[in-house]
């Protein structure tokens, strides 16, 4: 590149003799003098009076030819001792292109975090994806865009937001819901290419789901028990409509922090549930009280029944037996008649008479009649009896 004789060196100093208006200083501050910046116009080593260059002449030649290797401008001894613009354009060219490499390959190099995934685009459409470590992406033709894949981001509803919690349950009744959604990036090239407002789109579709299930479910199932299965259900619908979305998102967990009335009735409601308490407690204990009667009733049922079937058995038992043994004697009676007459007569004499006190006279003992006997009467014998009867 051209240069005037009167510009400075690469420090300022004045490059000319006093032909060009300096004072013949080169770039150390050293005196050119008259005569060096006479050999700085082109005299040779003899001319202008015959004399030898100094060995600082030398140096400060060289110098000034490394300067404008490394871009900068040799100040030169007169008017034509710098070096020539063919050299200077050819060491300014090997230096912008060895710059441009530099910067070529400063901007394509791109190094990825544990964390994190990068999205490359070839002429601003989706090429590919880059993993954690060093990458490389040819600028200006392949650009890059790094997210943060495993961090976890959360969206949190209802809480100090309004009225953004209430809810209509299945049996119309409202309740205020706060939730937290915890999800991360699943696919970066989806997340970033598909969803305008990531954020947005999450908080809209986790109302979404939140109302369509507790719009299904009862009030009281809410508020006592069923918050884990509301959790896990909602959980999952989000998933599903997020997929559908092709949104590259992934929910973690969700997170069911609040499900109460609305705080102007909520008093209202709290005596509501004390007096379903109060039922319950009442309920329970009638149908404690019921259980027991019933079990009582129910063994008591069973013993009678025992004893009646045990009655019965019996009672079955003695008539077959009297049954058989009528049987039995029949057949010994139409074997012997008169024999069994009289054997069913002495049994029955000897079965009804056996524990009767009884005397007997003989009629020809006394002459007829008993006149031999005395009478008396036998109170001893009468009182023993009579108490062994007893």
């Amino acid at each position: 590149m051209p240069y005037s004789n009167n510009s400075g060196g690469p420090w300022g100093g004045g490059g000319g003799g006093k032909d060009g208006g300096d004072d013949g200083r080169g770039p150390w501050g050293n005196g050119g003098g008259k005569d060096r910046g006479n050999r700085g116009q082109g005299e040779g080593p003899k001319g202008g009076g015959g004399q030898v260059p100094d060995i600082d002449d030398i140096m400060r030649k060289g110098q000034e030819q490394l300067k404008v290797l490394m871009g900068g401008r040799g100040g030169g001894g007169g008017g034509g001792g710098g070096p020539t613009p063919q050299g200077i354009g050819r060491g300014g060219l090997i230096l912008g292109l060895l710059a441009a490499v530099g910067l070529w390959a400063f901007s394509s190099f791109y190094t990825v975090k544990p964390e994190e995934k990068s999205v490359e685009l070839f002429l601003g459409s989706f090429s590919s994806i880059g993993e954690p470590g060093l990458n490389f992406a040819p600028w200006p033709l392949v650009t890059y865009e790094k997210l943060a894949v495993t961090r976890e981001n959360s969206e949190v509803i209802g809480v100090g937001r309004g009225d953004e919690g209430l809810m209509l349950t299945g049996d119309e009744n409202i309740i205020d819901i706060d939730f937290e959604v915890v999800w991360n990036i699943s696919n970066p090239a989806e997340f970033l290419f598909n969803l305008a407002d990531p954020r947005e789109t999450i908080e809209a579709v986790s109302q979404s789901a939140m109302r369509e299930v507790i719009g299904r479910s009862q009030l009281a199932p809410i508020l006592n028990r069923d918050r884990g299965v509301i959790s896990e259900e909602v959980e999952s619908l989000i998933q599903q409509t997020l997929d559908t979305y092709q949104s590259g998102v992934n929910i973690v967990r969700l997170n069911f922090d609040k499900a109460d009335p609305p705080r102007e009735v909520i008093e209202a409601f709290l005596d509501v549930q004390r007096a379903e308490q109060d039922r319950n407690t009442l309920q329970n204990r009638a149908d404690a009280y019921a259980n027991q009667k019933l079990a009582e009733a129910r063994g008591r049922s069973a013993e009678l029944l025992e004893q009646a079937e045990a009655y019965r058995a019996q009672t079955v038992n003695e008539a077959t037996g009297e049954a058989s043994r009528f049987i039995a004697v029949y057949d010994e009676y139409a074997k012997a008649e008169d024999v069994t007459r009289k054997r069913l007569y002495l049994e029955t004499i000897e079965r009804v008479l056996g524990n009767v006190d009884k005397i007997i006279i003989d009629e020809g003992a006394t002459g007829g009649g008993g006149q031999g006997v005395v009478p008396y009467l036998p109170l001893n014998e009468l009182r023993r009896s009579g108490t062994g009867g007893n």
